[in-house]
């Protein structure tokens, strides 16, 4: 089981190398992300883009363009199309943003000719490795899916547990997060927590461990389990998903953990077809290669259960 980045992405770099397409690949910190996937053995990329501007950042950050398939599309909506497409038609393996409108890179995800329509809801992952935690934690949905319904959180959970297991996580112990710990009626969100509690226990989601609802602190400390007597609940400050009853309660933990505490993370879009790497203008280069690693061993993962 990793946990840890170095460990994720010294297992990325043991599979099969993969392949990228970046859509729009004219930005800085993609391509130095792109370069230094490469150089660690993670994944080789086709860039798709202005070839000219590309060309200019390459030069600026020592990259060899002659180590890379560059197709020019000046039109960033276009170039969109043509860099998603190669993923659907099995040329890449991982889709990643560029220097495109999140919108517009979501349109040619969506794309019903050639984008990466699974069949299944679409969710966004994000994995994080922080001091004090003996293991990567995944949080989901902090991006992408405004008011999960019931259904919905099943299959983010569904969603999430795929990311968990291509990490090496096997039956991953599932919290679904509320103010308080107790079922009360008045607390929509602790009553759905129930709902997928028992949802687990009847086999509707499957490989791995739901117990909620659950306050951040029992899902995540093992001292506050003990001092509230909790401990005989199937997670005691160990839970590896933190599922949230909504994206504002999601992306405020997110950004504080980013912006306050000392952590590594990767982020990536699932229940698509391929890995989506979706990263903000503002993470770090850091990130987007964490992000690389994580969409090379999702796209392993999914050729091994295809091929079984």
């Amino acid at each position: 089981m990793s946990k840890s980045f170095d460990e994720l992405v010294a297992k990325a770099a043991a599979v099969e190398k993969k392949k990228v397409s970046v859509a729009v690949a004219q930005d800085d910190e993609v391509l130095l992300a792109v370069k230094a996937a490469k150089e660690k053995g993670i994944a080789d990329s086709i860039l798709v883009g202005d070839a000219d501007e590309i060309k200019k950042i390459a030069d600026n950050i020592g990259m060899n363009l002659a180590d890379y398939e560059v197709i020019d599309v000046k039109d960033k909506i276009e170039a969109a199309h043509e860099a998603v497409k190669l993923v659907h038609d099995g040329k890449a393996d991982m889709y990643m943003k560029g220097l495109i409108d999140t919108k517009d890179f979501l349109k040619s995800v969506l794309d019903k000719e050639v984008g990466l329509r699974s069949g299944r809801p679409l969710s966004h992952v994000c994995v994080f490795e922080m001091e004090g935690v003996d293991h990567l934690l995944f949080l989901s949905d902090v991006a992408f899916v405004p008011y999960p319904t019931l259904d919905d959180k099943a299959n983010i959970i569904r969603n999430t547990v795929e990311i968990c297991e291509a990490c090496g996580v096997k039956n991953p112990k599932v919290a679904p997060l509320a103010a308080v710990e107790v079922v009360n009626p008045k607390m929509p969100e602790t009553v759905e927590a129930d709902q997928l509690r028992q949802m687990n226990e009847n086999g509707e989601i499957a490989g791995c461990i739901v117990d909620g609802p659950l306050s951040l602190d029992l899902a995540t400390c093992p001292e506050a389990a003990k001092h509230k007597g909790a401990t005989g609940r199937k997670i005691v400050g160990d839970a590896d998903v933190l599922l949230f009853p909504n994206i504002h309660a999601g992306n405020i933990l997110y950004k504080g953990l980013v912006h306050f505490a000392n952590v590594k993370n990767g982020n990536l879009i699932t229940g698509t077809a391929a890995p989506v790497i979706l990263t903000s203008r503002s993470d770090s280069f850091e990130v987007k290669v964490n992000s690389l690693a994580l969409g090379a061993l999702v796209a392993d993962s999914l050729k091994k259960n295809a091929n079984k």
